[in-house]
Parts: C-alpha cells; sequence; structure tokens
C-alpha cells in the first residue's frame, strides 16, 4: 500500500466558514459526513442541492459506480472529486465527495492514492469517509499523517467514527491533546465520553498539561476541564441493600 505524506450535509452560515470559503473547524459534531448513512447522506444532499448540481452529482455517483476501482493512471470518479467544490458549493463539497467515493467503493489503496494526492479538501473528504468504506484498521495511516499536520480541519475530520474505533489508547490520548494544543473544539472527536471515560492516564496527562500552563502564566483550556470531568470513573449508584433490588 502507498504511505501518504507527511461537511456538514445541513448549510453552513457565515459564521462557520473559513475565509476560503469551506466549512470551519467550528461545524457540529454529528452532522459531518461521516456520522451520517450514505443512502441518508444523499437523500439529504439531493434536498438541499440546485437542480444543476443535483444533475451533475446524479451523474458522478452513476459513473463511479458503473467504474469503480482504478481504470488508466486517472480513474473518472477521481476526477469528480477534483470538481465538486465547484459543483455542489463549499456547503456541500464534504459530503459530495464521500458519496463519490462511496459510490466507487473504494478500498484503502485508493484511499491511500486521493489522500495522497489530493489537496487538503480532498484529504478531508477521505477522512469523513473512513468508516463507510473501511471496516478494519488498515487505513490508520491517513488517521496519523493528519494528526500529524497543523492544518485543524484535518484534525478535526479525522478525529471522527473510524478513529474512535481504531486508535490505540496511547494514540487517541495524544490526539485528545493534539485538540487542546491547536484549538480544535472536543466536540469533534467521535465518542469522546466512552473512550475517555475512566482513563486515568488520560487524566494524569491533561492534570499535567494544565500544571504547566498554569505555571507559564497561560489560561487552561474550557474543553480541557470538560474532557477531565469525563474521565472519572463512573459511581455505581447507591439504594438498593437486597440482590431482589428492594430499596433499603
Amino acid at each position: 500500500m502507498t504511505q501518504p505524506h507527511a461537511t456538514p450535509v445541513n448549510a453552513v452560515t457565515p459564521d462557520t466558514q473559513d475565509t476560503d470559503g469551506t466549512p470551519a473547524v467550528q461545524d457540529v459534531q454529528g452532522t459531518t459526513p461521516a456520522h451520517v448513512p450514505p443512502a441518508d447522506l444523499r437523500a439529504a444532499l439531493a434536498a438541499e442541492l440546485g437542480g444543476a448540481a443535483r444533475a451533475w452529482l446524479d451523474q458522478a455517483l452513476d459513473e463511479a459506480a458503473a467504474h469503480p476501482g482504478t481504470h488508466g493512471p486517472l480513474s473518472v470518479w477521481e476526477l469528480r472529486l477534483a470538481e465538486a467544490g465547484r459543483r455542489c458549493g463549499p456547503a456541500h463539497v464534504d459530503a459530495a465527495r464521500v458519496l463519490v467515493l462511496h459510490a466507487a467503493r473504494a478500498d484503502t489503496d485508493a484511499l491511500t492514492r486521493v489522500y495522497s494526492q489530493g489537496t487538503a479538501d480532498e484529504r478531508r473528504a477521505v477522512l469523513h469517509a473512513l468508516p463507510h468504506l473501511v471496516p478494519g484498521p488498515d487505513a490508520l495511516p491517513l488517521v496519523e499523517d493528519a494528526l500529524r499536520t497543523n492544518d485543524t480541519r484535518l484534525v478535526a475530520a479525522a478525529l471522527g467514527p473510524y478513529a474512535a474505533r481504531h486508535l490505540d489508547a496511547h494514540q487517541w490520548r495524544q490526539a485528545v491533546l493534539k485538540c487542546l494544543f491547536t484549538g480544535v473544539p472536543v466536540d469533534h472527536v467521535a465518542d469522546l465520553a466512552r473512550r475517555a471515560r475512566a482513563d486515568t492516564e488520560l487524566a494524569r496527562m491533561l492534570a499535567d498539561y494544565a500544571a504547566e500552563r498554569t505555571a507559564a502564566g497561560r489560561t487552561v483550556p474550557e474543553d480541557l476541564h470538560r474532557v477531565l470531568a469525563l474521565t472519572e470513573p463512573v459511581t455505581p449508584s447507591h439504594g438498593t441493600a437486597d440482590p431482589h433490588g428492594k430499596e433499603s
């Protein structure tokens, strides 16, 4: 396998767009294409696109389904990925690209090629597509590469459901800290509460980071306190004194 180099469906308001018009990191967790089943994603996107954009999407998906995989140096569906932003607009480009990748049944090798050769926006779409296309951990090198960058949109996209399933404990803890370092809201970390629960090592790392910032006279991010609270073990409820569940 080739090694990689070092959007929400709903309308994006001006406050949630970056200066280049692409969706910003503040997009709400759970509305990105990584969290929406492809069939639902297509229905939602078709309802929001204008006639010309919808016709383009239908054709692009039909072509991808009819000619999946690689045909020649560049497959037709890869060309559609490149023009998706112009055809569907910045508010819907991530969803359109994820649907094209899904229709093309892109495997790990194809996703790696697109990620390695694509723009930052195309890389983000690949990351959103991972939970729909790769059942196992084979595509983790793409997540790891994104987490090494300083592109906050790539970091946010990397921490979707695929990372929640497959990053090991050490990598996942480092990813949470990366969010705090770079200002990516932890709302983007899929399954944050589940994975942070009773994680004493994460709690230690967070406490050390908070102490470092305090000693340096810098503010501690509010998100750090949120995650730290999640690391507390669940206290079993009391009040059932006998094994039959009768209250004491």
